[in-house]
C-alpha cells in the first residue's frame, strides 16, 4: 500500500483585506481629528528710523510698559500687573469693539514676558491690530 504524502500548502498572507483595514483606519483619523484655525495676531513691528507716529484723532488704546515690567494703560498705572486686570483693563476700554488699534510703547530693558502679556490679553478679546511703536532715534553729528 503506497501513502500519498499530503502536500502541504504554503501559509499565504493576503493583502487585501490587510489594504482595506489600512484604508478605514485612515479615513478615520482623516475624519475624526480636527483641524483648529489657531488665532494669530498681526503685529506691525515699526522702523526705529521712521516711527509713524499714533493718528491722534483716532480711538485708540496706548499700553506702555516700563524697565520693570508694569503696565500703563492710556498714561494711568494698573493696580495689578498681570493678565486678568490688563484683560478686564482693556475690555472696559473697547467696550466690545474689536477694531481698536493698540499702540505698544515699551522700554528697551522692558521683559519679552510683559510684551507676550499684552498681546495674550488683547488676542483673547480679539483685538488684533497690534503696533509696536519705536521712539525715533537722535541723530548723530559727525
Amino acid at each position: 500500500m503506497k501513502l500519498r504524502s499530503h502536500r502541504r500548502d504554503l501559509p499565504r498572507v493576503e493583502l487585501t483585506p490587510l489594504i482595506d483595514v489600512v484604508f478605514l483606519l485612515l479615513i478615520f483619523f482623516m475624519v475624526s481629528t480636527t483641524f483648529d484655525k489657531q488665532t494669530r495676531l498681526e503685529v506691525d513691528l515699526p522702523e526705529a528710523e521712521t516711527p509713524a507716529a499714533p493718528n491722534e484723532d483716532l480711538d485708540k488704546i496706548e499700553i506702555t510698559i516700563d524697565a520693570k515690567g508694569q503696565f500703563y494703560v492710556n498714561d494711568r498705572e494698573l493696580l495689578k500687573h498681570d493678565l486678568d486686570t490688563l484683560r478686564r483693563t482693556l475690555e472696559k476700554i473697547a467696550d466690545g469693539k474689536t477694531d481698536l488699534p493698540i499702540f505698544i510703547f515699551g522700554d528697551k530693558d522692558a521683559p519679552l514676558q510683559s510684551a507676550l502679556t499684552v498681546m495674550d490679553a488683547a488676542g483673547q478679546l480679539g483685538l488684533s491690530r497690534l503696533s509696536f511703536v519705536a521712539r525715533p532715534t537722535e541723530p548723530s553729528e559727525p
